[in-house]
């Protein structure tokens, strides 16, 4: 397979494959402020308060695409027998249904939400909540998410922006919440617990937003790393995508609660949206080894790597992209919406235009290999079409990327999208997404693979939550993203939270926490 290794430019002036690039300059940063909350429990647990719904604004990094039909050589049109795990907690997660009164002001929900050593955290948009993890039980919640900065001051405190991120530091054994401001200046927050303990108390951090705050840091992504947590933005200048933006927050600081360094790299308008590696098992990666951020370009994925440098920063580089050759796709509703519903003309939108979190690492007795996925056109016109989940196992990144494994999972007529894939610790894959047709509800579905299966293949898909509405009155927006991550007790155990509507209507999503796992893993 033909790579192409391109050093990275500050633009691109003919985004011409070959150009030679030049390295941009880091900027540097330090915290704006950090201290150390009380104890979670503590805070207070109401959800954010009531405030007129409305639809949050989808923000694509390029304009709608010409629809073009070509043979997908990578397409699955069928299974095999039902995907063979074993199921473990299924429990309402933050949303219409938690309670008699839970309030949902906006959408998409934004449901994310990872696995600790007894606990359970997601968050969805405004909120999040604590669940034990055995039990499904609420222990905390749902409460606004600026709760985290009680008493922080500044716009932290004061501003509940969404995009959140709830991620669970492994090998610390910790909580990494984040979330931005989206009002100016714009900041990003981070909270990183103390004990493993969720309703505990958190170094709390106030970062400005990258590029001096002046451009909009919209879908922020977060990533945990030996070395630091990696983040990822997409930057607009006001209706217009900049580019994208990687950081590097400096995790061994920010686990003792000290001052904190931030460092990061702006990209060219011509870089997708982009996704920082977030590390899946014990193993950690090769010492000295980069992060790796991924973007999709024409028929490809892009691999970029960040060496980050605290003591000296200024020696820091973000180094790409590696062209790494796929089957051909096309993107799905051209970036834009055309997933149908039944009873309705309103479609969802796909967010086609971007690879969907995580993009997940695992080393496997020194295999490496980096999972990810977007949503693609299978069939059908320009605003109703039959879109599938196109997944990729990428290994050797630290060396000779090479695709090991791809496919693009579409067995019969239904749309399905909005995916997160992980990897366990024998080598099973398990892919989560959203599914709609015009005779389907919304619904939340996963399938999976143990290798021994035929490469670029998946089994039978599993039901997590059948839907029983759609989502009516123009309202588009689904997503922005899902969430599959691994328990971090046994590294078996997958948890998967998704979206679906119990009753057809606007602004009344419900969500849905699930775990399973297969019986190869031990």
């Amino acid at each position: 397979m033909i790579r192409k290794s391109i050093p990275l430019v500050w633009f691109c002036v003919l985004c011409i494959p070959n150009r030679v690039w030049a390295q941009s300059q880091p900027e540097v940063s330090v915290d704006v402020k950090h201290d150390v909350s009380p104890a979670l429990r503590d805070l207070p647990r109401s959800p954010s308060p009531s405030e007129p719904k409305h639809e949050r604004r989808l923000r694509l990094t390029h304009g709608p695409r010409e629809l073009v039909s070509q043979p997908d050589p990578a397409l699955q049109s069928s299974a095999g027998p039902l995907v063979n795990t074993a199921a473990g907690q299924n429990f309402q997660g933050v949303g219409i249904g938690i309670d008699n009164s839970y309030f949902n002001c906006c959408a998409p929900p934004d449901t994310n939400g990872a696995a600790g050593a007894t606990q359970y955290v997601q968050w969805v948009n405004l909120d999040f909540a604590v669940f034990d993890k055995t039990t499904g039980n609420l222990v905390a919640g749902p409460t606004a998410g600026n709760t985290l900065w009680n008493g922080f001051g500044g716009p932290c405190e004061t501003n509940n922006s969404g995009d959140p991120i709830a991620q669970y530091d492994k090998a610390a054994g910790r909580w990494v919440l984040a979330q931005p401001v989206y009002v100016s200046p714009y900041m990003y927050c981070i909270a990183i617990s103390t004990t493993s303990d969720a309703t505990g108390t958190y170094n709390r951090y106030a970062f400005a937003a990258p590029n001096n705050t002046t451009l909009f840091p919209d879908y922020p992504k977060l990533g945990v790393w030996p070395d630091a947590y990696y983040a990822s933005f997409n930057a607009f200048s006001g209706n217009t995508f900049t580019g994208p933006i990687a950081c590097a927050f400096d995790r061994s600081a920010m686990l003792t609660g000290a001052t904190a360094t931030k460092v990061c790299f702006q990209q060219s308008s011509s870089v997708g949206s982009l996704l920082p590696s977030d590390l899946d098992g014990a193993t950690a990666p090769p010492s000295g080894s980069p992060n790796f951020y991924m973007s999709f370009g024409s028929n490809s994925l892009n691999l970029f790597k960040f060496h980050v440098d605290f003591t000296k920063p200024a020696n820091s580089t973000f180094t790409g992209p590696t062209v790494i050759p796929v089957a051909t796709f096309s993107e799905a509703c051209s970036g834009g919406t055309c997933i149908p519903q039944p009873s309705t003309s309103t479609k969802l939108d796909s967010l086609g235009d971007r690879l969907m979190y995580r993009l997940a690492y695992r080393n496997r007795s020194g295999t490496e290999s980096l999972l990810v996925n977007h949503s693609i056109h299978v069939s059908g016109g320009k605003h109703s079409q039959v879109t599938g989940v196109r997944w990729y196992e990428i290994q050797s990144p630290n060396s000779s990327p090479t695709v090991h494994q791809q496919g693009t999972f579409s067995p019969d007529s239904t749309s399905r999208w909005m995916g997160s894939i992980a990897m366990d610790k024998a080598g099973n894959i398990a892919l989560g997404y959203s599914t709609s047709s015009g005779s389907v509800f919304p619904a939340i579905r996963f399938t999976g693979r143990v290798p021994i299966d035929p490469l670029g293949t998946m089994e039978g898909e599993n039901s997590i939550q059948p839907g029983a509405g759609s989502q009516v009155v123009g309202l588009s927006r689904w997503g922005d993203y899902s969430s599959m991550s691994m328990d971090p007790v046994d590294d078996c155990t997958f948890w998967y939270t998704n979206e679906y509507l119990m009753y057809s209507g606007t602004y009344n999503w419900s969500t849905r926490i699930a775990s399973f796992k297969f019986p190869t893993c031990q």
